[in-house]
């Protein structure tokens, strides 16, 4: 079986999602958006894909580099093409990103599936076909019954505890909101949480990506009093040096790295330098589903346990191969948004979850994506 070609659709959705001008989703007015699918197809006609942003795998990018390396090849050789695809970062000018890299590999697992009539996370071996998932909220807005006080927090926990998440994650106020960040706004946020669901529900923070150390300390030490699972992110990452301070002055575990470049690379060296108590992955911020399992596989030589960042098929496949990571991350979700509407270009939801809090894995083969094609098709772009 060779790989005959690389081909990208770019199709237009609907949603009622929002970018602010720091890139963080809001709700809003339906309107239409466009959205990619890299499909990877063999000369016997087996495919995979993934979908992506067009701007991650826009045609340069497919033509000078992914064709280069996956035309004629044999698509199993998944570690092979992926070490090829890294290799080719270097002189690529920067644009054949870690995103990119990770979307071929994801059509690369979910070609193998498809073609061998199995689920991707049978292929690699699955740990569970179900995994307890936490509600993850949107960034605090200043949006009237949004999520603009800490009261609406509260009311929203509420809501997401009644729905059978058995623990949830704040995104608190970041700019452009107009008075933030704030770290005292943010501890009456997660203070109206704790509140509101009681102490055994499980409550995370992922806060204002750039705080200053003591800053970042003042939140910390407040989450402590209230139980917090982990503190996420409240400094820049590119100083691992501050991660390992923070870690090494705070009771309640570090979790990183979340957008730190560098693969698992990376994750090295913060587990080296003691910069988190958490590892972090996720299949878009490390490369793909390969160095996901590799990260995966990094922390618990260190007993640690590492959680998948965002949501998605291809993220949930890594929660349900590994046994330390606890959750699966289920989000963005906001009281103006139905998050089980899933999205037009679907005919299922990837993570459909019961009343129990449990997002249950496909038994479709690949991803277990049930893509509409028809609908793709008759929405082309280009």
């Amino acid at each position: 079986m060779r790989i005959e070609d690389v081909s990208v659709r770019v199709f237009r959705t609907t949603t009622k999602r929002h970018a602010d001008s720091a890139g963080h989703a809001h709700p809003g007015p339906a309107h239409q958006v466009r959205m990619g699918v890299l499909t990877v197809r063999t000369e016997t006609g087996e495919e995979g894909h993934c979908f992506a942003p067009p701007e991650v795998i826009r045609p340069h990018v497919i033509e000078k580099f992914v064709k280069a390396v996956l035309i004629g090849a044999n698509p199993f050789d998944r570690e092979k093409l992926w070490q090829e695809l890294a290799h080719w970062q270097r002189g690529s000018a920067m644009q054949l990103t870690d995103r990119a890299l990770a979307i071929v590999d994801c059509a690369l697992w979910d070609l193998a599936g498809r073609a061998l009539n199995q689920p991707a996370h049978k292929l690699i071996g699955a740990y569970r076909d179900k995994v307890p998932a936490y509600g993850s909220i949107m960034c605090g807005d200043e949006l009237e019954g949004g999520l603009a006080t800490p009261e609406d927090y509260g009311r929203f926990a509420e809501k997401l505890v009644a729905r059978g998440y058995k623990g949830i994650k704040l995104h608190t106020w970041m700019p452009p909101v107009s008075w933030a960040p704030d770290v005292r706004m943010d501890l009456k946020a997660c203070a109206a949480v704790r509140e509101a669901v009681g102490p055994d529900i499980h409550l995370m923070i992922d806060a204002f990506h750039w705080y200053s150390r003591t800053e970042a300390l003042e939140l910390g030490r407040g989450l402590e009093k209230l139980g917090f699972a982990w503190i996420e992110e409240p400094l820049d990452e590119q100083s691992m040096s501050t991660y390992a301070w923070l870690a090494e002055n705070l009771d309640i575990p570090v979790l990183g790295p979340e957008s730190a470049p560098g693969k698992h690379f990376t994750r090295a060296e913060w587990i080296k330098a003691g910069a988190c108590d958490i590892l972090r992955t996720g299949v878009h911020d490390v490369g793909g589903i390969t160095p996901a399992l590799k990260t995966m596989r990094l922390a618990e030589c260190f007993g640690m346990n590492c959680e998948v960042h965002g949501n998605g098929a291809e993220n949930l496949i890594v929660t349900a191969v590994s046994k330390n990571c606890r959750w699966y991350e289920r989000g963005l979700l906001h009281p103006f948004l139905e998050y089980d509407d899933g999205f037009d270009y679907l005919n299922a939801l990837a993570d459909p979850m019961d009343e129990d809090g449990f997002v249950h894995l496909s038994d479709r083969p690949g991803l277990g994506l049930d893509i509409n094609f028809d609908f793709i098709d008759a929405n082309l772009c280009y």
